[in-house]
């Protein structure tokens, strides 16, 4: 009987997969963006919840550190549920508790409750991610990872443009409490839909051991993500959340305008979005990279640079689209830097650390910035630092056999 080629049953699996099953991703993008669309909703809420509760800027950016905070809490212990139960039931998981403690929030008067639930509401919410791009990369060959990808990240894409305009409708007919209760009723009715009907993440994640986690931390590549991740997390939710308050206090526009600008910038993200991904299997997740950053440094400099109530909307929708190119190619070449059974763990720590920094630190820092000086100060210093780190990309190294197109170890890309 002939032996078995290394490495053969790894391929036949792969060949026996599905290319593109449509029905795992589509869940995943709804789960994906009910998950953070409770969490950004915050930022259109932000000028009704600072005038109601008297917060200065830096106080009521503090509140998306709590949120990222949690995040973090989550995304660490995302790898032990996800080992005790298994992928889908970790997604399963989040998405439930997630919309309970949005209910229960909505019912909240105080101050320390709605900060006790906005850590809460980042911790079960950060149970998800490491999960989902697991379900999806174990679900789809490789040479479709960019577009699967791509597809995902839809769900933040369309959160950020309905996350303001859903937030003023429902203002309309409801506080802003009222809010929260919608978004956390859809939430748990996705989880019930998941459990009936969702498919894939059957595998259990490897119980993350303090070795494993020194061993991702000791290689350099997951220092150049988790980088990265934080300048462009930064970039994109960090900018986001403070971009109302931006707009109204230093721009001058109307509450529901600057609403209105901050969720239709995101709008050509969404065709964006797929174009980046066929863009990431073409010509390697480097190149991708190093475009996205390029543009994101450049719009995120003129935005604190140039000020007008007609240019500063334009280079807001140009800033927003230039973030969306980043994310198919940077968990793609995340992937393929660590080998499967590192993953989950690789995508928790580099999450883990691009959200805190970038989710949690930008936002309270340019509200601060914003007091001692302008928010402009903070766009100007966000995209300097962004374009600085563009050398960065020429190192990091690929996991045998899952490399990207035109990307090696430690080799600049021309």
């Amino acid at each position: 009987m002939p032996m078995p080629v290394p490495g053969e049953s790894v391929r036949l699996r792969e060949t026996n997969l599905r290319p593109f099953p449509l029905l795992p991703v589509w869940f995943l993008v709804v789960i994906f963006y009910l998950n953070i669309t409770s969490r950004i909703v915050f930022s259109p809420l932000l000028p009704v919840i600072e005038g109601e509760l008297g917060f200065r800027h830096g106080e009521a950016g503090s509140l998306f550190l709590l949120i990222q905070i949690g995040y973090c809490l989550g995304l660490l212990g995302s790898g032990f549920v996800a080992s005790w139960l298994n992928h889908r039931r970790t997604i399963l998981v989040s998405t439930t508790t997630l919309g309970a403690v949005l209910l229960v929030m909505s019912r909240s008067a105080s101050v320390t409750g709605l900060r006790a639930g906005l850590v809460l509401l980042g911790a079960f919410a950060g149970l998800y991610l490491p999960s989902g791009i697991a379900t999806l990369t174990g679900e789809i060959r490789k040479e479709h990872w960019g577009k699967a990808l791509a597809i995902h990240e839809l769900a933040p894409n369309l959160g950020f443009v309905t996350a303001p305009l859903l937030a003023e409708a429902l203002l309309r007919f409801l506080p802003w409490r009222g809010v929260l209760a919608v978004l956390g009723s859809l939430a748990i009715l996705m989880g019930g839909i998941f459990a009936l009907a969702g498919h894939g993440g059957s595998r259990r994640a490897e119980p993350p051991r303090f070795d494993t986690m020194k061993q991702i931390a000791r290689d350099p590549s997951f220092w150049v993500m988790a980088t990265l991740f934080a300048v462009s997390v930064g970039s994109g939710l960090g900018v986001y959340t403070m971009m109302p308050l931006f707009l109204v206090t230093e721009i001058g526009l109307e509450r529901e305008l600057a609403n209105t600008i901050a969720g239709l910038s995101r709008g050509p993200g969404i065709l964006l979005v797929f174009f980046s991904g066929l863009i990431t299997d073409r010509i390697g997740h480097r190149r991708a990279l190093a475009i996205s950053l390029l543009t994101m440094g450049t719009f995120t400099l003129l935005l604190g640079m140039v000020h007008g109530r007609v240019i500063t909307p334009a280079l807001v929708i140009l800033q927003s689209t230039s973030i969306v190119c980043f994310f198919p190619a940077g968990f793609s070449m995340l992937s393929a830097m660590f080998p499967p059974h590192l993953r989950n763990l690789a995508v928790s720590m580099v999450t883990i650390v691009g959200s805190f920094l970038g989710a949690g630190a930008i936002p309270p820092a340019i509200g601060y910035l914003a007091e001692v000086s302008s928010f402009s100060s903070g766009l100007i210093l966000l995209g300097v630092v962004t374009l600085a780190l563009l050398p960065v990309l020429r190192y990091g190294k690929s996991s045998p056999g899952v490399d990207g197109k035109a990307d090696h170890p430690n080799v600049p890309v021309g």
